[in-house]
């Protein structure tokens, strides 16, 4: 009897809610610790990125006039159904050789929690009335910048993405998000959860393949407001801020060398990161 070769899956991109195919054709193997083939990944191309950009862009003035109770309902979502397939995030993972792999989803569905909390309390931590001299009221409120281009780390590849993206979606900004390029499985899989939570489409936007080609393509992007450069290779890292400085985009630097990211990358001052103070006056009246 022949002996049967098991199918492998195609991990496809995740742009506006659904899952395109590279316009590219080019695709490359997820390898599990043994070196053999788990699946397989899309290798995005610069036309992907543009269209996520798009995607984002659309996305981003609804998600953020939407109220902050319901991002943070939308974000607990994704939670209690990531909280559901923990056991196939911990095998995906551990299949790919990561340590910890229990505790990481662990750790990344509390992170998702912890930023809906944020959600509707952030403004009033970030924001302020201002005293001022004369007849009107001075009101500082925090805003999202837009759209955020986060490169996420190759590891830890689950809670590296839960760190960076969760509080840039509470600030009410929509993403384009360069996944873990040599462990993007598990990362594509939390994308199939995302397609079927609440999350409107377009507001994160997730592409797999190499840092090293999309990563200057995201930082020069005219669309993207700012850019995330934690996951990002050193070298990657500096052109990507050189371009950003074209059109004068925020950047946000990596939590350092070897970032704490069980403790370390929780902060409500992550999610001010993509956010901007606005102060507006208004005048008493008589």
């Amino acid at each position: 009897m022949t002996e049967r070769l098991p199918v492998r899956k195609t991990y496809k991109l995740f742009v506006d809610g659904a899952f395109p195919r590279s316009e590219s054709g080019r695709t490359y193997p997820i390898l599990a610790a043994d070196g053999s083939t788990l699946a397989w990944a899309v290798r995005a191309s610069r036309k992907d990125l543009r269209d996520a950009v798009r995607a984002a862009r659309g996305a981003q003035p609804k998600w953020a006039s939407s109220t902050a109770y319901l991002r943070g309902q939308v974000l607990y979502r994704v939670a209690e159904m990531m909280e559901g397939r923990a056991a196939q995030l911990a095998d995906e993972l551990a299949a790919t050789g990561a340590a910890g792999a229990t505790a990481e989803v662990d750790a990344a569905i509390d992170r998702w929690v912890w930023y809906a909390g944020w959600a509707d309390k952030i403004a009033h931590v970030a924001g302020t009335v201002n005293a001022v001299a004369g007849p009107y009221f001075d009101f500082t409120v925090p805003e999202p910048v837009g759209v955020v281009g986060i490169v996420t780390p190759d590891e830890p590849a689950l809670l590296g993405f839960a760190s960076l993206v969760a509080p840039a979606v509470c600030a009410g900004n929509a993403v384009v998000v360069l996944a873990s390029e040599t462990n993007p499985l598990v990362v594509m899989t939390l994308a199939e959860i995302l397609a079927t939570s609440d999350l409107p489409a377009g507001v994160v936007n997730i592409l797999t393949g190499s840092k090293a080609e999309l990563g200057p393509w995201l930082a020069g992007h005219g669309d993207v407001d700012t850019i995330d450069l934690t996951g990002a290779p050193a070298d990657v890292g500096v052109e990507m801020e050189r371009l950003a400085a074209d059109d004068v985009k925020r950047v946000v630097r990596p939590l350092g060398s070897a970032p704490d990211w069980q403790d370390g990358a929780q902060s409500p001052w992550a999610v001010t990161a993509s956010m901007e103070l606005k102060t507006v006056w208004h005048p008493k009246g008589a």
